[in-house]
């Protein structure tokens, strides 16, 4: 194991300089704030009913499909203070420059069913 760490770090302290390794960016917020005015325009949330310290954005996949370009997926829940969650899916694309390379795709969650993952969602309560 020592043998092979050795190796990883002086493979990278012989990069040149200026080479960074690929990291998918942290775009949680762009999605996350897109989808909430996707949901009004629908007529499927009040924003001030949302409760922000409760709303949970978790990157499912990023896909590096360009120089400096990745597909993202986030799995997004807002909670409301009526007791209601809400659960969408978002798909978008985000560079380490700008979250907002593309407009975001918003896909509500209805229902979830099978395994570990079912649980009520849309218009339903949670406690």
């Amino acid at each position: 194991m020592r043998a092979e760490l050795t190796v990883v770090m002086a493979a990278i302290f012989a990069m040149p300089a200026g080479v960074a390794l690929a990291k998918s960016p942290d775009c949680a917020s762009w999605p996350t704030n897109m989808a909430l005015v996707h949901l009004k325009n629908a007529g499927l949330i009040d924003i001030p009913s949302v409760i922000e310290a409760q709303t949970k954005a978790v990157r499912l996949a990023s896909e590096k499909i360009g120089k400096d370009l990745h597909q993202q997926v986030y799995d997004i829940i807002f909670h409301t203070r009526d007791g209601r969650t809400i659960e969408v899916i978002t798909n978008s694309r985000a560079s380490s420059e700008e979250c907002s390379m593309s407009g975001v795709d918003v896909y509500v969650v209805s229902t979830k069913i099978g395994g570990s993952a079912a649980q009520p969602s849309e218009g339903t309560t949670r406690k």
